[in-house]
């Protein structure tokens, strides 16, 4: 008897052992959980700043990390409101973890910047932008272009043409005909270098060539004011947002009216909020702080958090500006 309960004990912790390493070791996917909503009041510091309301501005975050062997095995061991995506979603082929770190860090760094001035140029403030070329946000992953472009690559030029804006840049791909090959010159990492792509034909005009990347502005950006934000480890760019309304609540708009509010949204350079990913896990991390309402870029990303939002009031904005005269003229109080 006691050798057959010997054996039990032996038995339960080699399971033990096996579902601990399980459970710690990594699997090839990566998982999307839900965050924390974090009030902003202490994380972003402006010049000039004044007395401010009640009410804080959040930001929204997600937590990224590699599935487990056991999750994989016992899906429904994975965290409520969890996501699993793909690797290549993630890390393109040849793309180490440490250069996604790096990618999503110069994300955050220039969401700062294009935040700071979105906000103060919708304030009235003199913001002066040095056009530079084109920034690549997003790359279609069935195009062929996906093989030589990358977010963060900058386009400055076009079979030899050079190129200062999204403009410039639509306009002499849209000279060629679908199906062309045309040369880009990037600033990739410092350096410049020369790829050759296929143009495809639009989706909404299918005489006209487009190379199937989603690009903005880049410039150099001089802002009158010192503006200091800082997320710690945070990356991405999808604070634009949230870091835009807190310097406009910091500098006397009234957005909060009292109210918590949380938001979410890349920022383009002309004020353009883009959508950005996660918001099942973003929103339910904003449901979960008891936030008032959840400023989210319109389309399929409101879609998405009206799903999730339950009686959380969803706002979705097209525009920075939108978002600004939204919040300051609700009659919403908290």
């Amino acid at each position: 008897m006691k050798r057959f309960a010997g054996i039990l004990v032996a038995l339960g912790l080699i399971g033990m052992a096996v579902a601990f390493t399980l459970w710690i070791l990594p699997a090839e996917e990566f998982i999307f959980t839900p965050g924390n909503a974090k009030p902003l009041a202490e994380r972003v510091t402006v010049d000039g700043s004044r007395p401010v309301a009640e009410g804080d501005v959040y930001y929204v975050d997600v937590f990224v990390r590699r599935t487990t062997r056991l999750e994989d095995l016992l899906p429904f061991l994975r965290p409520e409101g969890s996501t699993v995506v793909p690797q290549q979603a993630l890390l393109p082929s040849g793309t180490s973890e440490a250069e996604r770190d790096r990618q999503t860090s110069a994300e955050m760094s220039r969401s700062e910047l294009v935040a700071s001035a979105v906000a103060l140029r919708a304030l009235g403030k003199d913001v002066v932008t040095t056009p530079e070329g084109a920034l690549v946000i997003d790359v279609a992953s069935d195009v062929p272009a996906a093989a030589e472009v990358d977010s963060g690559d900058v386009i400055v030029a076009v079979d030899g043409v050079s190129v200062r804006t999204p403009d410039e840049l639509r306009r002499e791909i849209g000279r060629r005909n679908p199906g062309a090959e045309v040369e880009l010159t990037l600033r990739r990492d410092g350096e410049t270098e020369k790829v050759t792509v296929k143009t495809v034909a639009s989706p909404e005009d299918p005489g006209r060539a487009i190379v199937g990347i989603r690009v903005d502005q880049q410039a150099d950006i001089d802002v009158p004011i010192d503006i200091d934000i800082d997320l710690g480890r945070v990356g991405g760019p999808s604070a634009g947002l949230p870091f835009a309304l807190e310097i406009s609540r910091v500098l006397g708009r009234d957005v909060t009216h009292g109210c918590n509010v949380a938001a979410t949204g890349e920022l383009a350079l002309d004020g353009t909020v883009l959508s950005v990913g996660g918001l099942q896990q973003k929103t339910i991390a904003a449901r979960n702080a008891d936030v008032d309402v959840f400023v989210v870029p319109a389309g399929p990303n409101a879609e998405e958090a009206r799903q999730h939002a339950g009686d959380l009031e969803i706002i979705p904005v097209e525009s920075f500006q939108q978002a600004l005269q939204t919040l300051t003229t609700s009659s919403k109080k908290c």
